[in-house]
């Protein structure tokens, strides 16, 4: 697939499935190493700006307004590819990550609270 641009994003979006508040969520994963940074939120607007700017955009759902991760920290987002799930209802955006993902100052949102759940083995 060619570059989206303002002209083609919109049928993206289109196949986009947004929850009944219009956002759909956004698995943010470091493009080399593959590690899962964080979890955001976007509506079709962030959507389209992620798509088409090279910068990550979300949706503050407690502020009610676009962000975009490094604006005030400075560990900022670029995009390095996107896709949607086969239900078109997650969004994983595959990034270059520049300086700690998390607001804490963590590598990794999910760092902060590690858990060690019990491994099953399946029944044989």
């Amino acid at each position: 697939m060619s570059e989206l641009t303002a002209d083609t994003v919109g049928a993206v979006i289109e196949r986009a499935t947004f929850d009944r508040d219009g956002l759909v969520p956004a698995v943010i994963q470091q493009w080399d190493s593959k590690d899962v940074l964080m979890v955001g939120y976007m509506n079709a607007e962030a959507l389209r700006r992620t798509l088409t700017e090279g910068r990550v955009t979300f949706w503050s759902r407690s502020r009610g307004e676009f962000w975009r991760k490094g604006d005030t920290s400075g560990h900022a987002q670029y995009v390095r590819a996107a896709s949607l799930d086969c239900d078109g209802d997650t969004v994983l955006v595959t990034v270059d990550q520049h300086g700690p993902a998390c607001h804490t100052g963590a590598h990794a949102c999910f760092d902060v609270d590690p858990l060690t759940p019990r491994i099953g083995v399946p029944d044989a």
